[in-house]
C-alpha cells in the first residue's frame, strides 16, 4: 500500500463539508461509501476509516487558525436518520493489528483536540445527532460539549462493540460515559451490553445525551442552542485569519524533509534521526509581526511540520522503532519566540492557538509507541519549547565538552560546549496528558529537585550542571560519545518492540490519572490485547463473523 498522507484541505474532502456563518461553523459528515482509504470495504451508514478522520482533523485545525471568528461548531450528519455507524467493521476485520492500533490512536487524538478547542480555544462543539449514533459515532458525539439527539422513536445512541464485535469502544467511549458525562456505573454497564442502545427520554435521564428533541422542532432548537454557546464563548480577540498553506514536504525512501524539520530513515538500524532547526530570524517585536508571517511564523511552522512527521512515521514506518532527536540553531531565538507567545497567550487568539498546538503535538509524541532518544551536541538549541523534545525522550545524552575533530569554522556554533536552557515554556503551558509538565513528571515526588531546576531557568546549562540537575541521562565526553550512543541505539533495536511499548508507556505517564491517560493507557492496553485474541480477531471471532449471519465462536475461559 502507498504511504498514507495526512495533508489535505477542504477542496479535497470526500467525506465532510465545512460551512461557516459568522460565529457558527457546521461540520457535516456525509461519507462517500466508495471513498475508503484502501480497497476492500464500503463506508456504509456514515461509517468511517482513517481517511474520514484525517479530514475531520484537518477541519478542526482550520477552524482554529483560519476562522478566528468561529465560536461554536455544530457536528451533524448529511444522511437521513443516521448520524454515524462508527468505525467501519470490514476495515477493522481486514486490517493488521498495527493498523487498528494506529487508527484508534489517531482517532482518539482528534477527539481530544475537539475537547481542547472547547476548553481552551473558545470554539465550543455541539453534536446534533439527527439519527442513530453507534460506537465510534457516539464517541465522536461524546467529545462534544453538548449532545442533542432527535426524538423520533427510532434514533438512539449506543456502544455495541462488546455484544456485536467482542471488542471495546476504541476511542474513549467507556471513559467519557462515566468520567465526563457521569453516567452511573450500573447504567453504563447495561448500556454497553445492549447493541440497540438507548434513545429518547431515557437517554436524557441517564445523561447519555443532554436533550432529546422532536424532529418538528429540530432545526429551531439547534439554532437556539448554538447561538447560546457562541454567546458564552471565551474566544480571544486578535488579528485576522492565518491560512494553513500546504506544507512544503519532500519524501523519499530514506528521508522526510520540511523547511525546519527533517528525518533520515536508516532501515537497517531501525532508526529515524530527526533534526529540528531553530528560527533563522529574530522573533517579531509583537504579535502583529506574527500575523504578517502567517503560517511561516516559526513556532507555528515547526509545530505543523513536527505534527505531520510524527503521523507519517507512526503510520508508514512501523518497523523503525527508535527516533533519535537533534536540534540545531540559536537557543536565544527559540526563547525569544517563546516569550512573545507566552506574553500574549491570554490576550491574543493566535498566541493561544500556537501554544495549544505545541501542547497537542508534544502529547502526540508522548503517546507514540517508539523509543525516543535525544542527543544534545554543540550547535544544539534545546531551550524552552524545543527542550520539551529532550524532556519527552526516554533517554538523553549530552556531550561533555566539544568534538575535538570538528572544525567550528566549517560547522558554526560547534566550537562551544553544548548547553540547554530551561524556559518559561517548560514551567506550565505545555502539560502532558496527566496534567503535569514534563519537568513535574520527571521529578515526581522530588520537589527539591524540581525547585533547583526552576531556579536555574533562563541560564544556559552545560553538560556537568545539566546532568547534576537531572535534566539529561548521561553526559559522555568526546572519546566515549559515539560508542555510548551507538550501544544505546543498537540495544534498543534488539529488544522486543511489544515489551518496549509497555515499558515506555508505563514510565512516561507518572502521577495522576486523567481521562486522557485512561484512554491512552488503560483502554489502549486492554484493546491491544483484545484485538489480538481469537475471540475478536480469530477466524471464528466476532470481528470476522460480523455481518455473515453466523455467531462468533467464543473461547469461554476467562483469563
Amino acid at each position: 500500500m502507498a504511504n498514507v498522507e495526512f495533508r489535505t484541505s477542504p477542496g479535497q474532502y470526500k467525506h465532510w463539508r465545512l460551512a461557516v456563518d459568522g460565529p457558527v461553523a457546521t461540520l457535516t459528515m456525509d461519507v462517500d461509501e466508495a471513498g475508503g482509504l484502501v480497497p476492500g470495504y464500503e463506508l456504509k451508514l456514515n461509517s468511517y476509516d482513517l481517511g474520514v478522520d484525517i479530514e475531520l482533523y484537518d477541519a478542526t485545525q482550520r477552524l482554529r487558525f483560519e476562522h478566528p471568528e468561529v465560536k461554536a461548531v455544530i457536528v451533524t450528519s448529511g444522511k437521513e436518520k443516521i448520524f454515524c455507524a462508527g468505525a467501519n467493521i470490514r476495515m477493522l476485520a481486514a486490517s493488521e493489528h498495527s493498523w487498528k492500533v494506529n487508527f484508534c490512536k489517531f482517532t482518539n487524538e482528534t477527539r481530544n483536540g475537539i475537547e481542547d478547542a472547547t476548553e481552551n480555544s473558545g470554539q465550543v462543539y455541539l453534536a446534533a445527532l439527527n439519527g442513530t449514533a453507534s460506537g465510534g459515532g457516539y464517541e465522536l458525539a461524546l467529545a462534544c460539549e453538548r449532545i442533542l439527539l432527535v426524538d423520533d422513536r427510532s434514533s438512539a445512541v449506543s456502544l455495541p462493540e462488546l455484544p456485536l464485535l467482542g471488542v471495546l469502544p476504541g476511542t474513549g467511549g467507556l471513559t467519557r460515559v462515566v468520567d465526563k458525562r457521569h453516567v452511573r456505573r450500573d447504567l453504563a454497564d447495561y448500556f454497553s451490553t445492549k447493541s440497540e442502545g438507548v434513545g429518547g427520554k431515557k437517554a436524557v435521564a441517564w445523561r447519555l445525551v443532554d436533550e432529546a428533541v422532536p424532529r418538528v422542532r429540530w432545526d429551531e432548537v439547534i439554532a437556539e442552542r448554538v447561538r447560546a454557546l457562541a454567546g458564552s464563548s471565551t474566544r480571544l480577540p486578535g488579528g485576522g485569519p492565518i491560512e494553513l498553506t500546504p506544507l512544503d514536504k519532500t519524501r523519499t525512501d530514506d528521508a522526510v524533509r520540511y523547511p525546519h524539520v527533517s528525518a533520515t530513515l536508516d532501515r537497517d538500524r531501525a532508526v529515524a534521526e530527526i533534526t529540528v532547526t531553530g528560527p533563522s530570524q529574530d522573533a517579531p517585536a509583537s504579535m502583529a509581526g506574527a500575523y504578517e508571517q502567517g503560517a511561516g511564523f516559526w513556532p507555528l511552522a515547526v509545530a505543523r511540520e513536527l505534527d505531520d512527521l510524527i503521523l507519517d512515521l507512526r503510520t508508514n514506518e512501523t518497523t523503525i522503532g527508535s527516533w533519535v532527536f537533534k536540534t540545531a540553531g540559536d537557543a536565544a531565538k527559540v526563547l525569544a519566540h517563546d516569550e512573545l507567545l507566552l506574553a500574549n497567550v491570554g490576550a491574543d487568539w493566535l498566541a493561544n492557538e500556537v501554544v495549544l498546538y505545541w501542547k497537542r503535538t508534544l502529547k502526540r509524541l508522548d503517546v507514540t509507541s517508539r523509543s525516543l532518544i535525544a542527543l544534545v551536541e554543540p550547535g544544539s538549541c534545546y531551550a524552552g519549547s524545543l527542550l520539551e523534545l529532550a524532556l519527552a525522550a526516554d533517554r538523553s545524552f549530552m556531550l561533555f565538552g566539544v568534538f575535538e575533530d570538528i572544525d567550528p569554522t566549517v560547522f558554526p556554533n560547534t566550537g562551544n560546549p553544548a548547553a540547554i536552557t530551561v524556559g518559561a515554556a517548560n514551567l506550565g503551558p505545555l502539560p502532558m496528558g496527566n496534567g503535569l509538565t514534563r519537568l513535574q513528571t520527571r521529578f515526581l515526588g522530588d520537589p527539591d529537585a524540581l525547585t533547583a531546576v526552576e531556579k536555574a531557568a533562563g541560564e544556559p546549562l552545560e553538560a556537568e550542571e545539566a546532568e547534576k540537575l537531572g535534566l539529561v541521562t548521561f553526559a559522555p565526553d568526546d572519546i566515549d560519545w559515539e560508542e555510548e550512543v551507538r550501544i544505546a541505539v543498537e540495544e534498543r533495536a534488539s529488544f522486543s518492540p511489544d515489551a518496549l511499548t509497555g515499558l515506555e508507556a508505563n514510565y512516561r505517564f507518572a502521577g495522576p490519572e486523567t481521562i486522557e491517560t485512561k484512554i491512552f493507557g488503560r483502554l489502549t492496553a486492554w484493546q491491544n490485547w483484545i484485538f489480538y485474541r481469537p475471540n475478536a480477531s480469530g477466524p471464528d471471532g466476532a470481528l470476522r463473523a460480523y455481518g455473515t449471519g453466523r455467531r462468533a465462536d467464543f473461547d469461554r475461559k476467562r483469563v
